[in-house]
């Protein structure tokens, strides 16, 4: 199946939701552990791309870290539901720096959770997650 997309950038923007932040990013991945623990998360796994890449041979200009982020029963009930959201799952934070800016940005799943919506009591916990994240974010920025 091939896709024509007219401006690929704008499909990148609606699966992305972006938040800027004064801070730098190692203070932000100090604080994700903490932040985990306050919206009842759990801190699955922490990459730094920028020190990964670099071990490759392959070095950046910018630190960026990736943290997955799980809440168990929230993934048993999707997963039950439908398994192919699992290549969304864990959900994933980014940190990293750009332009000289901060930038936390994870996916937006809105449009996805629609799939959920002939399960009213799911696709309600499934945005309450989604809703936790927004407000993690905001607290970490």
């Amino acid at each position: 199946m091939q896709y024509t997309i007219s401006n690929p950038m704008q499909l990148i923007e609606l699966f992305t939701l972006k938040t800027e932040s004064k801070k730098t990013v190692d203070e932000i991945a100090e604080n994700m552990p903490a932040a985990c623990d306050s919206f009842n998360f759990s801190l699955l796994k922490e990459y730094n791309y920028h020190e990964i890449v670099e071990s490759k041979g392959f070095p950046i200009s910018r630190k960026v870290y990736v943290f997955e982020i799980c809440r168990a029963k929230m993934a048993s009930e999707i997963l039950t539901e439908n398994p192919d959201f699992s290549i969304f799952m864990p959900c994933r934070i980014s940190v990293y720096e750009q332009n000289n800016h901060t930038l936390i940005t994870t996916m937006n799943m809105e449009p996805m959770l629609q799939v959920f919506k002939n399960n009213q009591s799911l696709y309600e916990d499934a945005t309450g997650l989604f809703e936790a994240i927004k407000k993690m974010i905001e607290s970490l920025g």
